[in-house]
């Protein structure tokens, strides 16, 4: 029963850390329709910001200089080079932000190596939050839980219940109505999508400390964020939220299953016990990286524009 529930909370943890990176990509595509594909590439630019200002400020100095960065590199990304393609469409959105993620994780390679580097958690940090039977629970691994929670309420009051969130989702709507009003429709949609490139600066800061920090990162978790934005909704905070608990959940229960394919067929009569010892004797925990996919696949089947539909934020 430990397990379980230490499974279920690591679950939860991660699926946090996938919506703290997509909440970013989603409020980029739900108010200005990019598909930005160097989103989780601003999540490996948080984690070694974070990494190289922690030497000389701190911890929670590296977590801040590593949000603010990366959102200062997000804002001249779109005000620079996003801002002259958009009006081509997204195939040429798409092409410029897939070359950015390549030129971005080669000047990793080339300032700090092509391998992990070192940056752990502080060992002010490093105690249990609480004790399930006789697991110790990481403190950070809840505040990384939390954090998550605060950023998707921060989010959703800020667009929903402020002035300034009116002012976005009317840009969003009608930009040309809110030009004559006298905003400055261009600074909105800099600012959201430097917004959008802090917040994965800010999950990269802090899942870099906790897991590992690697050239390899946005490339491990890039294309897991778009399964979770589909999943939810295109442009669905509160989707993308659900979709990234759903997968969190599913990837971290399934390696805790200690059966087979063959096993569980032959356990139900769809195979003999001679099929299921040599041709499907494949461990489930094996599938936990197709199962995102497999879940897009089922939802794009059964609700194509995904759990939240067409909701925007």
């Amino acid at each position: 029963m430990d397990t379980i529930v230490v499974a279920l909370l690591n679950g939860l943890i991660y699926g946090l850390l996938l919506f703290m990176i997509s909440s970013g990509l989603t409020l980029i595509f739900g108010m200005m329709g990019i598909l930005n594909f160097a989103h989780a590439s601003f999540y490996m630019l948080g984690a070694y910001l974070a990494f190289a200002a922690t030497r000389i400020f701190g911890f929670w100095g590296g977590i801040v200089i590593g949000t603010l960065g990366v959102a200062l590199i997000g804002l001249i990304c779109e005000r620079t080079l996003l801002r002259h393609v958009r009006r081509h469409g997204h195939v040429q959105e798409l092409l410029l932000t897939f070359g950015l993620s390549f030129a971005f994780e080669e000047l990793v390679k080339v300032f700090f190596g092509p391998y992990a580097v070192s940056y752990p958690v502080p060992e002010s940090l490093r105690f249990a939050a609480f004790s399930i039977g006789a697991v110790q629970y990481p403190f950070f691994r809840v505040l990384i839980g939390a954090t998550a929670i605060a950023m998707f309420a921060a989010i959703f009051c800020l667009l929903r219940f402020t002035r300034i969130g009116l002012v976005v989702r009317a840009a969003v709507l009608n930009p040309d109505m809110v030009r004559a009003l006298g905003y400055n429709v261009s600074a909105i949609f800099s600012g959201m999508f430097a917004v959008g490139a802090g917040l994965a600066g800010l999950a990269g800061a802090m899942g870099g400390a906790y897991y590992t920090t690697n050239p390899n990162m946005a490339t491990e978790l890039g294309v897991i964020v778009f399964v979770v934005v589909v999943v939810g909704g295109l442009g669905s905070l509160s989707g993308a939220l659900i979709a990234s608990l759903i997968i969190g959940v599913l990837v971290n229960a399934v390696v805790y299953v200690d059966t087979t394919f063959g096993d569980l067929l032959a356990k139900i009569g769809v195979v003999s016990a001679e099929t299921a010892r040599t041709l499907l004797n494949v461990p489930i925990a094996n599938t936990a990286g197709v199962l995102p996919f497999l879940l897009m696949l089922l939802v794009l089947m059964i609700r194509p524009q995904g759990i939240a539909g067409d909701e925007r934020v």
